[in-house]
């Protein structure tokens, strides 16, 4: 039998120096999450395919493009898509979990969906969430914590807003029916833009009711305000609560998401230059209570490491950061390289030929390299070379130890 040896379609590979700048990234998300207070949960990749379903008769396009197995015994199994479904069931489980709950996770989702430049069918995840607070403080928590992770990483972006019950307040207003298809046809403009939507609109609603909808999604947040439009109040405390830290909103009226899910305030966060969308989240407080019978208010962010990492503008984490290149001299080698080790230091040790050696060093970018013969021995030296600018210093152990302590 002939096997083909190719990666599966949507899927891919990390090698070196992406797997590397995708690390470092992940290291510099991870910290912001914690600095934030949230702690992190693992959840398993695998859960029963009528949970992940749900309940609803119409399907998201996330759930409808979920990988579905079976196992051993005929159980009907799926791999998640995302993480936040998983948070009714743990709920159901945890009854005792103390409220505010901030949670972060990192890790693998599958969607069985077609494939593209930039679409895969594995990609990582990164979630955070605050469950158990109903404010528009925890909302702008969120958006702040991403916000900084943006900054860190370079990345030009601004963070669009709107508010699901103001949407569906403006709809009503012009007695329109069929809410939720209604809201499915604006968050198209982007993509079919706003002629193509009106005329979509034209199954639900007649010409003048359409002109009357599309004039009061032009209107500001003050309007909507003085005519007393649902949900407007929750949007203008978030834009407040994100001036204490110093974020700019921009209003999209026409900002949906998912529809079967959020239940306030939304937000999405794209790209300064291309528009392209880096994250997505908002108020969910009907989904985490769904299996024990109550609403919990829970608000959180979403967003892919593929797309930051294509983005992001940082300097790479070097791994090793030293090699040791000893010639004749194991012993000391091994003795110097635990100690560097033990400071915290990535390093490797070799003992091949000192030109085959700064070959795989240079081709690693490994920015150090230390030289340590019979000379270096007897005058109780270390030689570090440093590979980017070839200069070359003879430093005691302690001088050594105190230079990568400082790095």
């Amino acid at each position: 039998m002939k096997i083909e040896i190719s990666n599966v379609k949507g899927f891919q590979d990390f090698l070196p120096p992406e797997s590397l700048k995708r690390d470092t990234i992940k290291k510099i998300i991870e910290r912001n999450f914690k600095i934030y207070g949230f702690i992190p949960i693992e959840t398993p990749v695998i859960e029963f395919d009528e949970f992940i379903r749900g309940d609803s008769i119409q399907e998201e396009e996330a759930v409808s493009d979920r990988f579905k197995l079976k196992d051993r015994g005929g159980r009907n199994l799926g791999l998640r898509y995302e993480f936040t479904f998983q948070l009714a069931r743990i709920f159901k489980q945890n009854p005792l979990i103390k409220l505010p709950f901030k949670r972060y996770q990192i890790g693998e989702v599958f969607r069985d969906e077609p494939t593209g430049p930039k679409r895969f069918r594995q990609f990582t995840q990164c979630d955070i969430d605050i469950i158990g607070d109903s404010s528009q403080e925890a909302e702008a928590e969120i958006l702040s914590c991403f916000s900084d992770i943006l900054k860190e990483l370079n990345i030009k972006a601004e963070i669009e807003v709107n508010n699901r019950k103001l949407i569906q307040s403006l709809i009503e207003s012009v007695q329109i029916e069929n809410i939720k298809e209604v809201m499915r046809e604006l968050d198209k403009i982007d993509k079919i833009g706003e002629d193509n939507v009106k005329a979509n609109l034209r199954k639900y609603a007649d010409v003048n009711q359409i002109i009357t909808l599309f004039k009061l999604l032009e209107k500001d947040i003050p309007f909507f305000k003085d005519n007393a439009f649902e949900g407007v109040e929750e949007l203008q405390n978030l834009i407040k609560e994100c001036e204490l830290y110093n974020i700019q909103l921009k209003m999209n009226p026409f900002l949906v998401r998912g529809l079967n899910y959020y239940t306030g305030n939304i937000f999405e966060i794209k790209t300064e230059s291309s528009k392209e969308s880096l994250a997505g989240g908002g108020r969910y407080d009907k989904v985490v209570g769904k299996y024990i019978g109550k609403d919990i208010p829970a608000v959180g962010i979403s967003f892919g490491l593929e797309r930051l990492t294509d983005l992001a503008d940082v300097k790479i984490e070097s791994i090793p950061n030293v090699l040791i290149i000893s010639i004749e001299q194991k012993e000391h080698a091994i003795k110097l390289i635990k100690k560097l080790r033990n400071s915290g230091v990535s390093c490797s040790l070799t003992s091949d030929k000192i030109n085959k050696a700064l070959e795989y060093a240079n081709s690693l970018q490994i920015p150090y390299v230390i030289l340590l013969g019979e000379k270096e021995i007897e005058q109780k030296k270390i030689n570090l070379r440093n590979m980017s600018t070839g200069e070359e210093r003879m430093l005691t152990e302690k001088q050594l130890l105190r230079i990568f302590a400082k790095k």
